[in-house]
């Protein structure tokens, strides 16, 4: 199993084409995974082969990236939300299991939070809920620029240019540095976390240097019977550096989702 960027769909939507892919178990349990910020739905592929068979595994590239267009709106988790609810009804989905990572982890946690959600398994990884004034992260998330994600992830920019079809690295990049510096409700999910009522597992990398074990932690507890699982030795993408410890460990949540047993 994975993503190829070359057997998806499209879905137009306000001024978008969002395209999404499918893989695994055609009548398997949905199984939705968005990718982090400025990556694609092609990143899951460190892990995407070792996860069960069974499952009907759905990827969506944000607008924007990938072979997503941008659109005319500016990028916000809220919009990101209305595309991903949007691909979900396109494809018959009564509920799904969703696995979100970074910025996907925080749209995960505002589609979980809804009135109306159909989410009945949350996993994510290195997923801030908010972004307090002094949060170590702000500096780093605030100040990027394209040549510095060039400089740093030469391989994502390349197949960034090479399979979107109206390139434009330079206005991505501004648009998810706003995006991740919007304190607006459109943005972080903050204390709605607390609505979330599905069972969710929340994990990061051990030396995440975006989402500390301090948030983590704080995150856990506001949402009810949430687990936490630390990855040892890794960093934000812990699943590129600990693939198959972290694939174990959502195999077993999607598989079996629950909640911690002193809140059941």
């Amino acid at each position: 199993m994975r993503f190829d960027h070359s057997s998806g769909q499209y879905l137009d939507r306000e001024g978008a084409r969002i395209y999404f892919e499918t893989t695994g178990a055609s009548s398997g349990r949905t199984v939705v995974l968005l990718h982090g910020g400025l990556g694609s739905l092609s990143d899951f592929n460190s892990f995407l082969g070792l996860l069960p068979p069974e499952f009907r595994y759905v990827g969506i590239d944000f607008r924007g990236h990938g072979r997503s267009t941008i659109g005319h709106e500016p990028l916000r988790y809220a919009l990101y939300q209305e595309d991903v609810e949007a691909v979900v009804r396109n494809i018959g989905a009564e509920s799904f299991s969703l696995v979100g990572f970074s910025d996907g982890g925080i749209v995960g946690y505002r589609i979980a939070a809804a009135p109306d959600s159909r989410v009945d398994a949350l996993f994510t990884l290195g997923a801030q809920w908010r972004l307090e004034a002094d949060d170590p992260s702000r500096e780093m998330l605030g100040g990027l620029t394209a040549p510095m994600w060039e400089e740093m992830f030469p391989e994502s920019a390349a197949h960034y240019r090479e399979v979107n079809p109206q390139p434009d690295f330079e206005k991505l990049v501004g648009e998810v540095v706003s995006l991740w510096t919007d304190e607006s409700p459109e943005g972080y999910p903050r204390e709605s976390v607390a609505q979330i009522l599905t069972p969710t597992l929340i994990a990061r990398g051990d030396d995440d240097p975006l989402f500390s074990m301090d948030e983590a932690l704080l995150l856990r507890d506001r949402i009810p019977g949430a687990g936490f699982f630390n990855i040892p030795f890794a960093g934000h993408d812990a699943f590129e550096d600990a693939p198959e410890l972290f694939a174990a460990a959502l195999s077993d949540f999607l598989r079996n989702p629950r909640k911690r047993q002193s809140e059941e």
